[in-house]
C-alpha cells in the first residue's frame, strides 16, 4: 500500500554538448494559437539588416502559463540578490540601432 510519504518519481535530464553551449537572444518573438505559444529568440545585432531565429520553443498554454510564472519567481529572486532591472521602457534605443542612420 503506498504511503503519502513517498517522494515523486525524478526525471533523469541529459544536455548534449552543443545545447549547453547556448544561444544569445536579445529578442524573443512571442505569437500564439488557440493550443500553442510560440516564442522565437532571436540575436539582434547594431548595425544588421537581417537577423536570424536562434531558436524557436513551442509550449502548450499551460506550460506557457508555468514558464511565465517561473519567469516571474527568477527574476524576483534575481532582483533581491542583485538590484532592480531596469526595464527597456526607460531605456532610450538609438534610430540607429538597426542599421546605419538614414540620409537625405
Amino acid at each position: 500500500m503506498p504511503s503519502n510519504t513517498e517522494q515523486p518519481s525524478q526525471i533523469n535530464i541529459e544536455i548534449s554538448e552543443e545545447v549547453s553551449e547556448g544561444e544569445y537572444a536579445n529578442l524573443a518573438i512571442i505569437t500564439h494559437s488557440h493550443a500553442e505559444f510560440v516564442i522565437d529568440f532571436v540575436n539582434v545585432m547594431p548595425g544588421t539588416p537581417k537577423s536570424k531565429v536562434k531558436s524557436r520553443i513551442i509550449l502548450t498554454p499551460f506550460h506557457a502559463k508555468r514558464f511565465m510564472k517561473a519567469m516571474i519567481d527568477n527574476v524576483k529572486k534575481f532582483e533581491t540578490a542583485n538590484g532592480t532591472i531596469q526595464d527597456m521602457e526607460s531605456v532610450e534605443i538609438p534610430f540607429t540601432f538597426g542599421g546605419p542612420a538614414a540620409q537625405a
